[in-house]
């Protein structure tokens, strides 16, 4: 697998709407990607949590599907703009704070030129603090 300059390479997202910092391996069955929420660049997100600085938990899942779509794309297996079409299924266990770095392994389920489902953990440290699967669908081809 060879790493792109950047995970803008490989999806539409942009600051202040892109939450994976980078794709750290990839395979046919498993992504694993990082993300840390920095206060000064997230700092929209405090309107959910005014008063704790918790990240939303629909960003997280959020943040998944952005994984594991970059990590679809560095494997050059689909071609095309994907968005998030379902939430299939999401447990939440802890919350994550500005600053820490969430590890997300997301699990290849099915993918087509057309569809692509996954699921995925996501970690802060050994903690697992999320677990949830999802489908894309693509909305535009490349």
């Amino acid at each position: 697998m060879e790493k792109p300059k950047n995970v803008e390479e490989l999806i539409p997202h942009r600051a202040p709407f892109l939450f994976v910092d980078e794709i750290l391996s990839a395979n046919e069955k498993e992504i694993t990607g990082v993300y840390t929420f920095k206060e000064e660049m997230n700092a929209f997100l405090k309107g959910s949590f005014p008063a704790m600085p918790y990240i939303p938990a629909t960003i997280l899942v959020e943040s998944m599907a952005q994984c594991g779509g970059a990590g679809v794309r560095l494997l050059g297996v689909s071609k095309g703009v994907f968005a998030l079409a379902q939430i299939e299924s999401a447990q939440f266990y802890k919350g994550v704070q500005y600053g820490e770095q969430v590890k997300y392994i997301i699990a290849i389920q099915r993918m087509s030129e057309k569809i692509i489902k996954q699921s995925g953990k996501a970690y802060v440290g050994d903690n697992l603090i999320l677990e949830a699967s999802w489908m894309s669908i693509r909305i535009e081809s490349a």
